[in-house]
């Protein structure tokens, strides 16, 4: 099959198309023919070689870890699913690729509303922003502050706080994604230098929970963040854990992405693509997604 990986670690360049051997699917284990699958910052982390051996395997590396695709192989043991079946899913690696193999735990079923760029798009934002916010006990009337906002998880993030009947959702972003972010429900404000003193003119008395993106927006978290206990990041090293942001793992399972699937089904959610690359692309895909700018999700579709 074809797939984009890397057989060596670096710049966006590294990252290209070539066969590999088709996977299979085990007992308890489903194949997806993939038709699209999200490019997320942790896959050019994944690129970069910012992780350990032993989480990465050896070379050739496919990144990846989210996709949408149609069942054409069901190992054995695996009830409820059938060849055919449109799904998405999630896994660490792989998704860059026409196949991918996966439990049969890590796939739900794809609904009608939801496009394939979309469904390939949506179980890593969507989980994370779920998992983030219960991390944050965030609940009905409290106002809360989601830096890097105008991403795929943020966007996600602010949504899912208004439906959870969040009061205030206070977003950053640059300037130029304010009027989207206002769309959603948001406070927008510009991120850099002042944005301490920017959140408390909307939140005097500080904010009930912060998600943290880079180090500087970390710092006004902690700052103004009432409960630092409340302070989720979703990055993690040693000048995190300085700042005394506690470290967490959030799970993704099927009863997770199910829950949010269903929420975007009856209208609750929005997905916002700003690039659909070939995954002959996928370099630019990753260059679009490292730059940290833009507006949504960044998606390869595979034929």
């Amino acid at each position: 099959m074809r797939a984009a990986a890397l057989t060596e670690f670096g710049p966006p360049e590294v990252l290209r198309v070539m066969e590999v051997a088709d996977p299979r699917a085990g007992a308890g284990e489903v194949r997806v023919r993939v038709r699209a699958a999200g490019v997320q910052p942790f896959d050019c982390g994944v690129r970069n070689g910012d992780f350990p051996r032993s989480r990465t395997g050896d070379f050739p590396i496919i990144p990846g870890n989210e996709f949408a695709g149609t069942v054409d192989q069901v190992g054995e043991g695996v009830t409820g699913l059938s060849a055919g079946d449109p799904v998405l899913g999630f896994r660490t690696l792989g998704a860059y690729a026409e196949y991918v193999v996966v439990s049969a735990e890590q796939v739900v079923p794809k609904p009608e509303s939801m496009s394939w760029e979309v469904a390939g798009a949506f179980s890593g934002s969507a989980q994370g922003a779920r998992n983030a916010l219960l991390e944050m006990r965030v609940g009905p009337g409290e106002t809360i502050l989601v830096n890097g906002a105008a991403g795929g998880l943020g966007t996600m993030a602010l949504q899912l706080a208004r439906v959870r009947g969040v009061r205030t959702v206070i977003a950053t972003a640059r300037e130029e994604n304010h009027d989207h972010l206002r769309r959603l429900g948001a406070v927008p404000l510009t991120y850099g230098e002042g944005l301490v003193d920017r959140i408390r003119a909307v939140a005097p008395n500080g904010v009930d929970a912060s998600l943290g993106a880079g180090l500087d927006a970390l710092r006004a978290s902690v700052e103004v963040t009432r409960d630092p206990y409340r302070v989720v990041s979703m990055i993690w090293n040693d000048e995190v854990e300085a700042l005394g942001v506690h470290d967490w793992t959030g799970v993704r399972t099927a009863g997770g992405l199910t829950e949010m699937v269903d929420l975007y089904d009856r209208g609750g959610l929005e997905v916002h693509h700003r690039a659909l690359h070939p995954l002959e692309r996928a370099a630019d895909a990753q260059r679009d997604v490292g730059s940290g700018h833009g507006r949504g999700k960044v998606v390869l579709t595979v034929d």
